[in-house]
């Protein structure tokens, strides 16, 4: 008896193992197609989207007499357009960036679409807002991502960068070259630091007879490797390096951030906003969402989003990420 149960309920274990199999395909086909939309960009209008938001609290709250006001609003919401386009002088506005980063700073790719998108329609008076979102990474993909953001500062533009939640190594690399941060009290902010690191299998290779072989050409073409032997000059060749990348990375934070004491905080640690803001890192402890209302009073707020292209593999993790935050 014991046994037919234990067959039995491995049998379950697999059906089940491939139920749930079968499902998470379904799900993540279905998330794909989701946000399978071609490739090109996607512009909104914050402004109507939160007018459309109060709209929907006002309705849940007064029910049936808010239809008369609803009417009323929409008309003077037309007449205020209608003026608004008859403007010489129409209000300035404020376009939105968004950036989550990862290591490989691939988000770079639509920033790079959207700052050009921007610079090909916004005056002297607008101002551009940055949304960063970036634990660091790569040097020169972080780097390339920086030089984007140049590109706002060379026209002109005045840029602004939110932190609601990290910029921390590259990210701060990004976050630095702006005009005015602001950050939440506990984004984390910082890190001002470089690291290398690699496991090196060297010895088990040579316990287990193999041999690795390695040809280069120029002195430091290859200073530390994954299977064959480090030296010390390797190694402290590539430590001249991260110095030197550290370094550079000083000099970002000194031309655009006079006001830090750079060696104070290029330490490789990372403070919380209500600390940064002490040591200069940011300007201001402010959500991105409280900045937002209060410049939809004075500007039009348009929010950009370059979609590109995204390989099947890209795809499939994205689709993996939906069904493990659901």
């Amino acid at each position: 008896m014991s046994e037919f149960l234990s067959s039995y309920g491995l049998f379950l274990a697999e059906v089940l193992t491939l139920a749930l199999l079968a499902i998470a395909i379904v799900m993540l086909i279905a998330a794909n197609r989701r946000g399978g939309q071609g490739p090109g960009l996607v512009v909104e209008h914050l402004n109507r989207r939160f007018e459309e938001s109060t709209d929907a609290v006002r309705n849940a709250i007064a029910g049936k007499r808010f239809k008369k006001e609803a009417k009323a609003r929409r008309k003077e919401r037309k007449r205020e357009e209608r003026a608004r386009l008859k403007q010489q002088t129409p209000r300035p506005r404020l376009f939105v960036l968004d950036f989550k980063g990862d290591l490989r700073a691939s988000a770079a790719a639509s920033l790079r679409e959207e700052v050009s998108a921007v610079l090909s329609v916004a005056a002297a008076e607008d101002h551009v807002l940055l949304r960063l979102e970036n634990p660091g990474g790569t040097v020169h993909e972080h780097g390339f991502a920086a030089s984007q953001l140049m590109r706002i500062k060379r026209r002109g533009l005045k840029l602004l960068i939110a932190v609601d939640k990290v910029a921390a190594s590259g990210g701060y690399l990004m976050a630095c070259v702006a005009d005015h941060i602001m950050a939440a009290p506990f984004a984390i902010i910082g890190s001002v630091g470089v690291i290398a690191q690699l496991p090196n299998f060297h010895r088990l290779l040579e316990e287990k007879g193999v041999d690795f072989e390695q040809l280069t050409a120029g002195r430091y073409k290859r200073t530390l490797t994954l299977f064959g032997k480090n030296t010390d000059e390797g190694r402290e060749k590539l430590r001249e390096e991260i110095e030197d990348v550290h370094e550079l990375f000083k000099a970002q934070i000194r031309e655009h951030r006079p006001q830090v004491d750079v060696e104070q905080i290029a330490t490789g640690e990372h403070w919380y906003g209500l600390r940064a803001l002490e040591l200069k890192l940011v300007d201001e402890l402010r959500t991105s969402d409280d900045f937002l209302l209060e410049a939809a009073k004075e500007r039009d707020l348009y929010r950009l989003a370059f979609k590109r292209k995204r390989s099947l593999p890209e795809r499939l993790l994205a689709g993996a990420e939906t069904l493990l935050s659901g």
